[in-house]
């Protein structure tokens, strides 16, 4: 896993947009972190792309992945632990309704999910490829689990819980 940075000025981006695009369809991305910096003088977006590199395939010119994401090595131990149980709802869902798993979340979204410490809907809809469609069908279970394993509910104005 690697790390790549970038800057995207607010005027002006074609040719930073483009190295972008070019990056992002070279690799297998597992996340990207993006922020507003708010320059008087050049605005500008900023972001951190978290990476495997893809090395070139067969001789149709496929592309393929160099290594799988093993997430033991990527999450720490509590983290991945959380993960775990993740991917276990994930599966029992899936199979309810005659799904493969990766059809309600990626393995790169629940890491997402356990790394951003995703204890809202809000928060769940930050991630990369969780709709709106997503989170009305399966968000409150997962937040359930999320919610329980990290160890709080969070204030809400619909519960009045506490955190």
């Amino acid at each position: 896993m690697q790390f790549r940075f970038f800057a995207i000025p607010a005027l002006d981006a074609a040719g930073a947009e483009e190295e972008l695009n070019r990056f992002l369809r070279g690799h297998r991305i597992l996340a990207v972190d993006r922020r507003w910096v708010d320059r008087a003088d050049a605005p500008l977006w900023a972001l951190c792309v978290q990476y495997l590199d893809r090395v070139a395939g067969t001789a149709g010119g496929e592309v393929r992945l160099r290594e799988k994401v093993d997430f033991r090595e990527v999450l720490n131990q509590a983290d991945f632990a959380v993960f775990s149980k993740l991917r276990e709802l994930r599966k029992a869902m899936a199979e309810k309704e005659g799904l493969p798993p990766y059809a309600l979340f990626t393995n790169e979204q629940l890491a997402a999910m356990v790394t951003r410490k995703a204890i809202t809907l809000a928060a769940l809809g930050q991630i990369e490829g969780v709709g709106a469609a997503r989170l009305e069908k399966y968000g409150e279970a997962f937040l359930k689990v999320l919610q329980t394993v990290i160890g709080h509910t969070p204030s809400t104005p619909e519960t009045g819980g506490a955190s």
